[in-house]
């Protein structure tokens, strides 16, 4: 089987020309292409009064051709030679602490799976009347429960990171429920409405395999001998309990902030981590189409535009002075969202559905956070910041939990303090210095009547718990942290990949 690449189609050409693109391609008339499969799909709208779809293709013939040969390389299971004395357990059931279990599972391990949420039925329930009423639950809620802070999201599934695993994390997907797409897409997605599905039907998978997932039980402290992990002390519903345990998988999310400090109080060796923070800044979809296609999307029968912006501070000021801003996590049609897992706080995020037909676009706009920013050399540190603005727009929030707003033209001429007082001097400095540059990156972005929300603080995790080669944590052997809460991963893809490393790793230990 060979891969091809850079077979073009026009807006209005059926995927059924792609062999006879092929054949014209390589210019041999007499090919027989027995079969094929699309491999990556993407748009080219860099002229946009000519827009194509691009394809890679792997294809069979009956030709001996002098092309690359496509990758038949399979994720290969870990082989396990013998369990240990206890059954392992997963902390966390976010895409990490999902994938870890998985593997464990279907390598015949039986995980024990702790999870301080709840299911994603209820978890939904919880979250709308939040949403709805303002009552929050700081247990079970958008950062915490079933597909962890994924599950409201847009569901975007692109990574930086190559990795075999990948194929497997996508094969799983739609295994159980995933759009096929998703393994050809060069910027896949899933939507909140079809990932909620898909993280019931893993979990029913792993309880299939002889698995057990625990909703509402938090770990509240790890029972050590030694520097080794014997047990994790767990709370239900405010009953406590030890569970017996040598090997655990820390899965956190990124907002597991109490779980942190218990960490931080056992010992357990971590650092600080720079991330980001800003806010959501939100524009008509249409004015995204236009600005990438030169007309809607639905006139062209493509899906809602996409952006990726960036730019790098200059200027001689020593508070913006080679600061990143950029967007992040871009929500096509989708809707901003107002996701606190604390009393007292409020933070933004955004979240489509698979359709992303809401008319809206919506992405996060952020500046780098240093660690000198943090004021202390403290390893929580970073966690404390954090609170201290979404404390702030909780202060100048409307009503139970609303998020303060602005147009993009107040906060830039200062007459925003609902939402600049939510954010450091810094981040307004250099969203103001960076602003007219993405605006000619991507027409309108710029534009005065642009909406923005305060604030986003949890575009990654504050801190990183460090582990060896062996996946152990440095100081609490037995116990592997995992995933985007410790470091170690940066949206679904990576996360469960990296759940996917540790599930290994625990056995290759065993």
């Amino acid at each position: 089987m060979y891969r091809i690449h850079q077979i073009k189609l026009g807006l209005n050409e059926s995927k059924d020309l792609i062999p006879s693109k092929i054949k014209k391609k390589l210019g041999v008339r007499d090919l027989n292409i027995k079969e094929w499969r699309i491999a990556k799909e993407s748009i080219d709208a860099r002229d946009k009064g000519n827009i194509k779809w691009i394809y890679s293709v792997d294809f069979e013939c009956n030709k001996k051709l002098k092309l690359d040969e496509a990758s038949l390389e399979v994720y290969k299971m870990p082989e396990v030679t013998t369990k240990g004395e206890h059954r392992p357990v997963v902390i966390g059931f976010g895409p990490g602490g999902i994938f870890a279990g998985l593997i464990l599972a279907q390598a015949g391990l039986e995980p024990i799976i702790l999870e301080r949420g709840q299911d994603v039925d209820t978890r939904t329930t919880q979250v709308e009347k939040f949403w709805n009423e303002g009552v929050l639950d700081t247990e079970s809620n958008v950062q915490f429960g079933e597909g962890g802070a994924g599950a409201f999201s847009d569901g975007k599934l692109t990574t930086g990171i190559k990795d075999i695993r990948i194929k497997k994390v996508l094969e799983e997907l739609v295994l159980h429920g995933a759009p096929e797409e998703i393994l050809y897409k060069q910027k896949p997605h899933i939507g909140t409405d079809i990932l909620r599905v898909v993280v019931k039907n893993i979990r029913q998978e792993i309880i299939r395999l002889g698995g057990e997932v625990r909703f509402g039980t938090k770990v509240t402290d790890l029972i050590m001998e030694n520097d080794r992990l014997k047990g994790l002390r767990c709370e239900k519903a405010g009953e406590t309990y030890d569970l017996d345990c040598d090997q655990a998988i820390l899965a956190l999310g990124h907002s597991s902030r109490d779980t942190f400090r218990m960490l931080y109080d056992r010992a357990v060796t971590m650092e600080q981590k720079p991330f980001s923070i800003g806010v959501r800044i939100e524009h008509p979809q249409e004015m995204v189409d236009i600005a990438q296609y030169g007309k809607p999307a639905d006139e062209l029968n493509l899906p809602p535009a996409e952006y990726k912006l960036s730019h790098r501070c200059t200027e001689e000021d020593e508070l913006i002075n080679g600061r990143g801003v950029y967007t992040f996590c871009m929500c096509p049609g989708g809707q901003v969202i107002t996701a606190s897992s604390q009393e007292g706080g409020v933070v933004v995020n955004g979240m489509s559905l698979h359709a992303r037909d809401s008319g809206i676009a919506n992405s996060a706009l952020l500046c780098d956070v240093r660690r000198e920013d943090f004021g202390s050399d403290h390893v929580l540190a970073g966690v404390a910041f954090q609170e201290k603005y979404e404390k702030l727009a909780y202060n100048y929030s409307v009503g139970a939990y609303k998020a303060p707003a602005a147009t993009w033209g107040k906060l830039r001429d200062g007459k925003a303090p609902q939402v600049s007082n939510c954010l450091p001097e810094f981040a307004v400095a250099s969203f103001r210095a960076a602003m007219p540059h993405l605006g000619r990156k991507l027409k309108g972005f710029d534009a005065d009547d642009a909406k923005v929300y305060a604030v986003e603080t949890r575009s990654s995790s504050p801190v990183r718990i460090l582990r060896g080669q062996d996946g152990q944590s440095l100081s609490a052997k037995g116990l592997y942290p995992c995933g985007e809460g410790c470091g170690y991963a940066g949206g679904i893809t990576s996360a469960a990949v990296d759940g996917i490393k540790m599930a290994e790793a625990l056995i290759n230990n065993l």
